[in-house]
């Protein structure tokens, strides 16, 4: 996937980079048209210190994030209740078309799905660009 271009993004320590190098679910928080938080539960893939997010092009949040490019997300521990990982910042379109696919299959692959069913669908990739990390602990 491709790096995001505008600005540098915070280096993401060690613990929680090898956290999130698992296949976890993240939620993600953007904002509505209205300013009221909008939540969904996504995959994503981490390269280097940038966080990829990949979606049908028509649901709510990447249209939220074309508009308004703020995005706070929370990876949940499921094996260890009460830990988490947030990161906070901004995200960027960086793919679109058959190249939003090939994330997409990617991802599906980092997950174990199927990549193929992905095929014809309108897809848009985001680059996050990481302004904060913080881990919580119970």
């Amino acid at each position: 996937m491709s790096s995001i271009s505008a600005g540098a993004s915070t280096a993401i320590p060690q613990p929680l980079r090898e956290f999130l190098a698992a296949p976890r679910f993240a939620t993600i928080a953007t904002l509505g048209l209205d300013g009221s938080p909008h939540q969904a539960v996504v995959w994503y893939a981490l390269d280097g210190d940038m966080l990829y997010l990949n979606s049908r092009r028509e649901r709510k949040w990447p249209r939220n994030l074309e508009r308004d490019p703020r995005i706070n997300v929370a990876v949940h521990d499921h094996e260890e209740l009460g830990h988490w990982v947030g990161l906070s910042g901004s995200a960027e379109v960086v793919r679109t078309g058959d190249a939003a696919i090939e994330d997409i299959q990617a991802m599906a692959r980092r997950y174990g799905g199927d990549p193929a069913g992905f095929k014809g669908q309108d897809r848009i990739t985001f680059a996050v660009r990481i302004d904060r990390t913080y881990e919580y602990w119970s």
